[in-house]
């Protein structure tokens, strides 16, 4: 259940607005950027809170006056102007649950095919349509930084860059391990088989954070690029790969025509996945003083899509479900990703 209590979040934002002008508040560099954050969203969610209460207010009076003077033409725009408020309204209770630090931001989305052999490779290239597919249906722009092509089918790895209004705090839920389930159709006879692929999701950073990387530890590679590209990117070293040799990190990119972008590129991807690294550590740190344990393994899917013996995807956190897998694979997620953003107990 999300509720919106539009009170509350007046007196936040006049809160937030005391201690911006209060003595010395812009020497904090990184306070005065957080909650200039925190400002701009609860002034963004009270202007679309007061429109769509006015928009939904003026239209119940029209429709109550349209329908004591039976016009009939009336009535029909009305239905359909009221049709698009009830839509605003369903796209605004969930940006509500939309409030991390990086939620309106952009994303990184790597896919890596795990267990499996020939089939999770194919299925990590059926996860990369899928999500490609959301991308266009959400109006993101999603671009691919890197693809490493499997021995027989499918890829090994890819990576996404996706742009967009709430990009991260949408697919932030995608991370985990997705299990495939169907009749293999790289096995001559024909048997079911169980694939797994990796998605992990973390943000973009869009302002430099306090992270400093020594040259020392990074070794950089460059390689000629197997994807497809323009004149001159499979013919020449431009694709780079970066290790991070403390953490063991790897980072490629092959998506720029020269050298240089395509480091600058991996450099930006990697130093997001070196944050996101310590924001997990630290999350790690405060779960051993809560006296909790977490355990992750490879095999604890979040999602399975079943082909066969009967059609079905099902999220394992919240329950939600669909027979419709095709539409699923072709990118409509947006039911899968709402059930998580509203929590648990909305259960199938």
């Amino acid at each position: 259940m999300i509720t919106f209590d539009a009170p509350a979040l007046e007196r936040e934002t006049e809160r937030l607005q005391e201690t911006m002008s209060a003595p010395g508040f812009w020497e904090d560099r990184a306070r005065a950027r957080d909650v200039g954050r925190r400002l701009e969203r609860t002034r963004d969610l009270l202007s679309r809170y007061r429109a769509l209460s006015g928009d939904l207010d003026d239209g119940l009076v029209l429709f109550q006056l349209a329908t004591e003077a039976e016009d009939e033409e009336e009535l029909a725009r009305l239905e359909e102007r009221l049709t698009e408020v009830e839509r605003g309204i369903g796209e605004f209770r969930i940006e509500i649950c939309l409030s991390g630090p990086y939620d309106r931001g952009g994303c990184y989305l790597s896919i890596n095919a795990g267990a499996g052999g020939t089939d999770s490779q194919d299925w990590a290239a059926m996860l990369l349509r899928m999500y490609g597919r959301f991308c266009e249906r959400a109006g993101y722009k999603a671009t691919l930084l890197e693809a490493s092509p499997g021995e027989e089918a499918g890829i090994r790895s890819a990576t996404l860059e996706v742009k967009g209004r709430y990009a991260y705090g949408y697919l932030k839920h995608e991370k985990g391990v997705h299990r495939l389930v169907r009749m293999s159709p790289f096995d001559a006879a024909h048997r079911r088989h169980t694939s797994f692929t990796a998605v992990t999701v973390i943000p973009v950073l869009e302002e430099e954070v306090d992270l400093e990387i020594d040259p020392k530890d990074l070794r950089i590679d460059t390689y000629r690029s197997t994807g497809p590209g323009g004149q001159g990117v499979n013919t020449t070293d431009s694709a780079v790969r970066i290790t991070h040799l403390p953490t063991g990190l790897v980072v490629s990119c092959q998506n720029e025509r020269s050298q240089r972008q395509n480091k600058e590129s991996a450099m930006k991807v990697l130093r997001a996945r070196l944050a996101d690294l310590l924001r997990e550590q630290e999350a790690e740190k405060l779960d051993e003083l809560k006296g909790e344990l977490r355990e992750i393994e490879w095999g604890s899917q979040i999602r399975s899509y079943v082909l066969h013996p009967y059609q079905l995807v099902k999220d394992h956190r919240t329950g939600h479900e669909t027979g419709n897998v095709d539409a699923v694979l072709d990118g409509e997620i947006s039911s899968f990703l709402e059930a998580c953003l509203e929590g648990p107990e909305r259960k199938a």
